[in-house]
């Protein structure tokens, strides 16, 4: 078992008629948690043009998770705040576009869709690294920061408006921010180990 036989990826074989040791997939067939019937979910695309909106309801959990895969996969090239002064441009990478230009600031959320999926000029494809749903989640999340990067004095609420000029580590807390800090003070600063782990063992 140490030494089974076996083909390196895409060696040729003369068992197979074809040639081939790796095997094509079987006509008609599709494997299981692969039956994509919702077209619009994962192509971006119904009868070939951009989706308009998103295929599920965006909450904020949702925006909350496509902001942090955002900053994980994006914002090195993109920017945090899409302006596409990340990190990566700086030391010499092909610039990437602005969201908040207005081609973009109009693009339907189906065309985000499919630059994700399959690539685009030079941003190569995401789809084996974001599965489809943090897709979605991560346009949302773009979505977000065009509409807060066009906003104007005049939008903010009134209560906001005087820590503008605020560095962040000044300003106050957003009553979701508040909220948010009251729901964390409620839970444990420790979980609970779980039921039949041996902890001590795990401290030797």
């Amino acid at each position: 078992m140490h030494n089974a036989p076996r083909y390196k990826p895409l060696a040729a074989t003369d068992f197979f008629g074809d040639g081939r040791s790796a095997r094509p997939l079987i006509e008609d067939t599709v494997a299981r948690g692969h039956l994509r019937l919702d077209a619009a979910r994962y192509t971006g695309k119904v009868n070939g043009k951009d989706v308009e909106v998103f295929p599920f309801p965006m909450t904020r959990a949702d925006l909350l998770r496509g902001q942090e895969r955002f900053d994980i996969f994006c914002s090195p090239c993109h920017g945090r705040l899409g302006d596409g002064e990340g990190m990566i441009p700086k030391r010499g990478y092909l610039r990437p576009p602005s969201y908040h230009i207005d081609r973009l600031k109009t693009a339907p959320v189906g065309h985000f869709f499919d630059v994700v999926t399959n690539g685009f000029g030079a941003m190569p494809s995401y789809a084996s690294r974001v599965p489809v749903d943090d897709r979605w989640r991560i346009i949302a999340y773009i979505r977000v920061l065009q509409y807060s990067q066009g906003l104007t004095a005049n939008q903010i609420p009134q209560d906001r408006r005087a820590y503008l000029d605020l560095p962040p580590e000044k300003q106050p807390p957003t009553p979701v921010e508040q909220r948010e800090q009251a729901e964390g003070a409620e839970r444990p600063a420790t979980p609970p180990p779980h039921q039949g782990f041996d902890t001590k063992a795990r401290t030797r």
